[in-house]
């Protein structure tokens, strides 16, 4: 009896290292998924896995009453699903966040489960293998793979004045900075008899990540033509 509650425990405080270092790194990120809500999603698919395993050898006749060993384990996989939806949102721009989030909420739970399943290096290797896909495989990617990997997206939303070719010069001299346009949405705006009929110029930017968003609001700023202008990260 000593002998199978000493590797209860030892699963358990696999379980907890596991969980912490897949929490951790959320935290380190600002992310939905922090240190105590890894910790708990990682310990409990631990502790339902030992739990499914022990009543299957404690509670199990055989021929009589057949139990699966990894029966609640099979459960934990689809309930967690409900956590990963919860942190997966669609901002007002259309953009999609927390995908990895929720990919990392089920990689908890399935370390969780290995670890109460007694494959302590097979979940060692699991973790070591996602830290490195979510941190130091982008990196990599980014100084040696396409460029398009190590740029960003903005939003620019701009009130232009409404002039022949304005539009065109003020796309020209955007380019000319350095400034991809990856897509351009126009519309005229309303306008008052005191005043300039105007446009109103939503784009989607491309830029290297390295570069700052103030940065490329002060470039566009200058731009003859631009009378106000709204950038935003995506």
């Amino acid at each position: 009896m000593f002998m199978v509650n000493s590797i209860i425990l030892i699963k358990l405080a696999v379980s907890v290292v596991l969980g912490m270092v897949i929490g951790l790194e959320r935290e380190l990120r600002k992310k939905p998924l922090g240190l105590k809500t890894s910790l708990v999603i990682c310990v409990s698919s631990c502790l339902l896995t030992i739990v499914s395993i022990e009543s299957a050898d404690r509670f199990a006749v055989p021929y009589v009453h057949v139990m699966d060993p990894m029966r609640l384990a099979a459960q934990i996989v689809s309930g967690v699903g409900f956590l990963g939806a919860g942190v997966i949102l669609r901002k007002s721009n259309d953009v999609i966040m927390g995908l990895t989030t929720a990919a990392m909420i089920w990689a908890a739970s399935g370390l969780g489960i290995a670890a109460g399943a007694g494959f302590f290096i097979e979940a060692s290797v699991g973790l070591l293998l996602i830290i490195i896909s979510v941190e130091l495989l982008p990196r990599i990617l980014k100084i040696i793979g396409p460029k398009a990997l190590s740029e960003k997206e903005i939003r620019l939303d701009l009130i232009m004045e409404k002039a022949d070719n304005r539009i065109i010069e003020v796309m020209d001299q955007i380019k000319a900075k350095g400034i991809k346009i990856k897509n351009i949405r126009i519309r005229d705006l309303g306008h008052e008899p005191e005043k300039k009929e105007t446009h109103r110029v939503n784009l989607i930017i491309t830029v290297n990540e390295k570069r700052f968003t103030a940065d490329v609001y002060h470039d566009i700023r200058d731009i003859d033509g631009i009378i106000s202008i709204d950038i935003e990260n995506l």
